[in-house]
């Protein structure tokens, strides 16, 4: 640097005070200090000002004299680098006050509730402790307790939370877990880790498939197939892998495993029966409350029309809706934490996959990417093929009410959705290992989106039925195309194949070709081989790949040809239908994630169609897990 140009050699006084030592001001950034470097498996981190955005940093006059940026206010007795942190514990958001934006939620009744909140919290804990004490007192013989607890318990957990570092619950877990799992661990020799673990998941997977007696067409034998069909899919995985050498089988056999629990406690217990039961029971009444709107937008009688365009697309919109609210309120994005730092700790993944992993089932898969979207730029191409796997792999909170309103199973719905967390993050590592250092590999983060950020409630809702309105247009305008080209394509089809004397029940349709290519598959996954029920099976899966899963589950339960199908084959459907693992999602998923990030396009376009088919066998894997597990499909899980 020359003397011209140094500020301590010959500064002139009239040159630029930006220069000038004394203008200088320093601050601590959130996501550079030792803190974030050594990183906290135990919560989830909402960070503020992570991109360099327009709409964050704004544009500096480079006339202005004062040179500090908003939200990095000086005092008059010098900078505070840890006093002007604000951090809100309610919102788990970490930053710095702004004096020129404020939140618009910071109105009288917020200032109210801020400072006598305490009040308001122990009026809510104890309304609920008396709501729930007296529920277990009148209906402890004639309703389910179970529920009614697990509330309570949440509420009051997350109060108490408010007031008490959650380190007093985790610390001792940690202990725990360090001095016995880790100890444990630490006496198996390191080259026998991996072995050993997958000893014991198939051991656990052999004990729970076979230990139970036989029932109806849930023979070992159907089992045996399942259970084989999960081999052949992890085989192919294995060998189609795009390196080998740097698979993380930790993160294989974790996911496996956890999967195959959900799918016991799911299927096996009255307790797991019972919470996916009530899940399943609150999305069904959502139909009732959407039927409402209906009628005073249209009349009573149109309910009982039973079209999809008046059972099925109202409820979508007012669930979209409701999810805005509740996602304004933070429970949206709490639960997705809880879930992400689960699978963050156990399967080893990085917070990004792990967030999206977590968030598919809740929000979509173009949703779910939005939580992410400052790293968006910044993926390796492996958590890319994650993010994009993940989305296949289940569906969305907004569908899975629609197939609830058509007849579609709701709990086998509920848990396939959960089920399929785990299996992706498996799948897509075996299919496409990490072989880069990853940006969230230490923490879990969801970044704050202020850039959408709603002014209140009735903003948010606002906001929630306009784009739920978006949501069931492009539900209707898809379906409408899909079914008609696929019209297109069967008529061709019929006209070639009348020349080859295909005619009557053996149509030439892209259905029949379809169900001839998918008949391996409806046998690895333990489809009933009597009745005809494979191919069956093998068309529904054609007809949700090819076209999507509306077309195949509104097939699933209005056709004749599949409701004729035993228990468990309509069971293995069900849960192999759960996805958006087709080639129109293929299409959203590349735009998504290509208007995030424009420089990533080329990234996304190379992997999308290796994700899609791991999203497929994620999803596969589940109905494989369900037809090892379940014993009781009629009195349990009639569709």
């Amino acid at each position: 640097m020359t003397s011209e140009s140094h500020p301590t050699h010959g500064l002139a006084v009239n040159s630029d005070p930006a220069l000038n030592p004394a203008n200088e001001h320093h601050h601590a950034h959130l996501h550079h200090n030792p803190r974030a470097e050594q990183g906290r498996e135990d919560e989830v981190v909402y960070s503020v000002g992570t991109t360099n955005e327009k709409s964050t940093i704004p544009h500096q006059d480079a006339q202005d004299h004062d040179l500090h940026r908003r939200g990095h206010p000086e005092r008059k007795g010098g900078f505070d680098k840890e006093a002007d942190v604000e951090y809100d514990a309610e919102k788990g958001s970490a930053g710095y006050p702004s004096e020129e934006e404020k939140d618009p939620q910071n109105h009288r009744f917020a200032n109210f509730y801020a400072k006598w909140r305490i009040f308001f919290h122990m009026f809510i804990l104890a309304l609920f402790t008396g709501w729930w004490i007296a529920g277990l007192v009148l209906h402890r013989n004639d309703m389910n307790w179970i529920i009614p607890f697990l509330l309570w318990l949440c509420i009051a957990l997350r109060i108490l939370f408010f007031y008490v570092p959650i380190t007093i619950v985790t610390k001792p877990m940690h202990f725990v877990w360090n001095n016995t799992g880790v100890r444990f661990g630490e006496m198996i020799p390191e080259k026998m880790r991996v072995p050993a673990g997958a000893a014991l998941t198939i051991a656990v997977i052999l004990i729970g498939a076979f230990a139970s007696a036989e029932s109806q067409d849930n023979t070992r034998e159907n089992r045996a197939v399942s259970l084989f069909g999960i081999a052949v899919f992890l085989f192919g995985l294995w060998l189609t892998s795009r390196n080998r050498k740097m698979i993380r089988w930790h993160t294989v056999i974790v996911g496996m495993l956890v999967q195959f629990i959900i799918a016991l406690f799911v299927l096996r217990t009255k307790a797991g029966y019972d919470i996916f039961n009530f899940v399943s029971t609150l999305a069904r009444e959502l139909l009732g409350f959407a039927e409402e709107g209906v009628s005073f937008l249209t009349a009573d009688s149109v309910n009982g029309l039973h079209w999809f365009l008046t059972g099925v697309i109202p409820p979508i919109i007012f669930f979209v809706a409701l999810v805005q609210l509740l996602y304004y309120w933070g429970l949206i994005q709490w639960f997705i934490g809880k879930f992400a730092v689960f699978f963050f700790w156990s399967m080893r993944v990085s917070g990004a996959e792990a967030v999206v992993a977590a968030a598919s089932p809740f929000i979509g898969q173009g949703e779910s990417a939005m939580l992410i979207k400052p790293f968006v730029a910044h993926l390796t191409q492996a958590e890319i093929h994650q993010v994009m796997c993940s989305g296949f792999a289940t569906i969305a909170g907004s569908v899975l009410v629609a197939y609830i309103g058509i007849g579609v199973n709701p709990q086998a719905l509920v848990s396939s959705c959960v089920m399929s967390i785990p299996a992706s993050l498996a799948i897509s590592k075996m299919r496409y290992p990490e072989e880069e250092e990853t940006l969230t590999a230490g923490r879990v983060v969801i970044p704050d989106d202020d850039e959408h950020r709603a002014a209140n409630a009735i903003h948010a809702f606002a906001n929630g039925a306009w784009l739920g309105l978006k949501i069931a247009g492009m539900i209707v305008a898809t379906l409408l195309c899909i079914i008609a080209i696929v019209a297109l394509v069967d008529g061709l089809l019929t006209w070639w194949g009348h020349y080859l004397n295909l005619n009557g029940e053996y149509d030439l349709k892209l259905e029949l070709i379809l169900g001839y290519i998918c008949y391996p598959i409806a046998f690895l996954l333990g489809v009933d081989r009597k009745n005809g029920d494979l191919i069956k099976v093998a068309r529904l899966i054609g007809i949700k790949i090819i076209e999507n899963e509306f077309v195949a589950y509104d097939a699933l339960i209005t056709n004749p040809v599949y409701t004729g199908m035993s228990p468990r084959s309509k069971l293995i459907a069900t849960y192999a239908l759960c996805g958006f693992g087709n080639i129109g999602s293929l299409g959203t998923q590349i735009g998504v994630l290509s208007q995030i990030s424009p420089g990533r396009s080329g990234d996304v376009s190379r992997v999308a169609v290796s994700a899609l088919i791991s999203g497929i066998i994620a999803t596969l894997s589940s109905a494989s897990i369900a037809g090892l597990v379940l014993t009781d499909q009629i009195g349990a899980f009639t569709a």
